[in-house]
């Protein structure tokens, strides 16, 4: 187990010795099994969770609908990030939990691959596109919500091995 490397040798993968943008050059790792954790919340009025909990939300199965949206923003992730690169996903999990007491819903997603690469940013689009989703489907009933936390919270595989930020 590790944690983040951010001391003074960090460099900048993604420029070239002339600062101009450039995709990663990993075909000398090795193919190896990664996995990456993501997790966000969205913040609702205690009406909206009510609302989600009973089904009455006027677009549908909220949380099923975002659930799936997270799953396809994953699969999408390096058309949205610029130098992403493309991975074969093995699996995605995204898990809507609500949170009636806290007036929030909290969003997991698990993203694994077999790759020269890592996953996390697939793990974190899945959050981010199912937080969007949230809030796409209830913002008619609630103008307040908030989405919040988006974080790695930990990866397994590659170089750099398991790196745990939070359980």
């Amino acid at each position: 187990m590790s944690t983040a490397n951010n001391g003074p040798e960090t460099h900048l993968t993604h420029l070239d010795e002339q600062g101009r943008a450039k995709m990663v050059d990993v075909g000398d790792k090795d193919v190896t099994s990664r996995e990456a954790i993501a997790r966000g919340h969205v913040s609702v009025q205690p009406e909206t969770a009510r609302l989600i909990k009973e089904g009455l939300m006027k677009k549908g199965d909220v949380l099923t609908i975002a659930q799936l949206a997270g799953i396809m923003g994953a699969k999408k992730t390096s058309e949205l990030i610029p130098l992403c690169h493309p991975l074969p996903l093995d699996r995605v999990d995204v898990e809507l939990e609500l949170d009636e007491a806290g007036s929030r819903i909290n969003v997991t997603a698990t993203a694994r691959t077999t790759a020269r690469t890592g996953v996390e940013m697939e793990a974190l689009t899945a959050v981010s596109v199912a937080a969007l989703t949230l809030y796409d489907m209830c913002k008619s009933v609630d103008r307040g919500m908030r989405i919040e936390g988006i974080r790695l919270a930990q990866k397994r595989g590659g170089r750099s091995g398991e790196i745990i930020l939070e359980d």
